[in-house]
Order: structure tokens, then sequence, then C-alpha cells
């Protein structure tokens, strides 16, 4: 609920206050993020649908995402992109589909939301719906080990929990094996501060 007061407020705000990182960090990497998967796919926390003009063509898309605020962004989004996928408003933690749904699930920057007590549970989701032989990938940030960068981060850290609920230091590897899931890879994508963590679902 506290997530959804935090979205329902900032979501009109929400891409004017990422307009700067989304040109100097996130658009090269959303191409990346997409590279070959195909199927049924879900984009897990589709927020405002910054994703949507990147979406692998003839898939079928599912954009999932707790806040009603921002999925009505996203729709608009839609239609301006003409694009084709199906908005859900749902709880990552707790979602209504079946089984083995999605052929690959790709979250960007949602996990860096979750509090530390929703990861595992939204990690078990994951794998849940995702197919035994499906792949999800996980985009999010890390501290630096730079000290500079490191330290610009903690200066930042403050604002981005007050406008945006999120933070820096999640390290949602570290659920991964409880969440029922096996890392095949951690890259870092942008600098040593924003990596993108690929898995699948593990075979009992």
């Amino acid at each position: 609920m506290a997530k959804r007061v935090e979205y329902r407020h900032i979501a009109r705000l929400y891409d004017i206050l990422d307009l700067p990182f989304e040109f100097s960090r996130y658009r090269p990497l959303r191409k990346l993020i997409w590279a070959g998967l195909k199927g049924r796919i879900l984009d897990a926390g589709v927020g405002t649908g910054r994703n949507m003009a990147y979406y692998p063509a003839g898939s079928e898309m599912v954009g999932l995402d707790l806040s009603g605020a921002m999925l009505k962004r996203a729709a608009a989004r839609r239609r301006r992109l003409g694009a084709k996928v199906e908005l859900v408003e749902a709880d990552i933690t707790a979602t209504a589909f079946p089984d083995n749904s999605f052929d690959a699930v790709v979250s960007t920057f949602l996990f860096c939301v979750l509090e530390p007590e929703l990861q595992l549970p939204a990690l078990r989701e994951l794998a849940r719906i995702c197919r035994p032989d499906g792949e999800i990938r996980i985009l999010e940030y890390a501290i630096s080990a730079h000290p500079v960068r490191r330290a610009v981060m903690r200066l930042w850290a403050p604002w981005v929990r007050f406008a945006y609920g999120a933070a820096f230091d999640r390290e949602t590897e570290r659920y991964i094996p409880a969440g029922g899931l096996e890392l095949v890879s951690t890259r870092f994508l942008h600098a040593d501060i924003i990596k993108l963590l690929t898995a699948r679902p593990r075979l009992e």
C-alpha cells in the first residue's frame, strides 16, 4: 500500500525526474536487456512504459506494475507508440498468473524498489511464473567500489529513497538461490553501478 501511495504522487513527474538518467544511462541499455528474447514475455515493473519501444518484435508482451497511476502513464505511451502490450495492475510478490506463464521475465530497477523482506517472495513468484526453460533478467543498481562514485551514490541515496522509495544496495543476487532460481551470470552494463543479473528457474 505504501508503494502505491508513493507512486501515485510521483507518477506524473516520474519521467521528468528520470529524464537525465534516461538519456545518459538507461537508453543505451534497453536494447541489450531485451536482445534475444521471444515468446510470451513479462515486463515486471513496467512503470511508465519506458521499455515499450524496445520490446522484441512478434513477442506477446505483458507489463505488470503495482501502481495504477504509473500504468495510466504506460497506457498513454502504449497509444503513442502503437505498442502491443497487455497492462496488468498487480503485486509482483503475488500475481494471479498461472504457473509457467512466461518464456522470459525482464525487470528493470524493480528490485531496487522492493524492500529486503520482499526480495525473496518476488523472486519465488518469478520462478513460479517463468517456464522451466525460460530466462529471467534483472537490471538493478549496485554500490560502486570506486571511492568517488561510491561517495556520490551515498550522497544521492536519501533523495532516491525519498523520491522513489528505492535503494542502490539491494544485492538481489544473494536471494536468488533461496528464491528457487539459478544465477546464470552477473554483468555490469554501466561502470560498476548498473548490473544485469540473468537467472533461470532451478530444476529440482
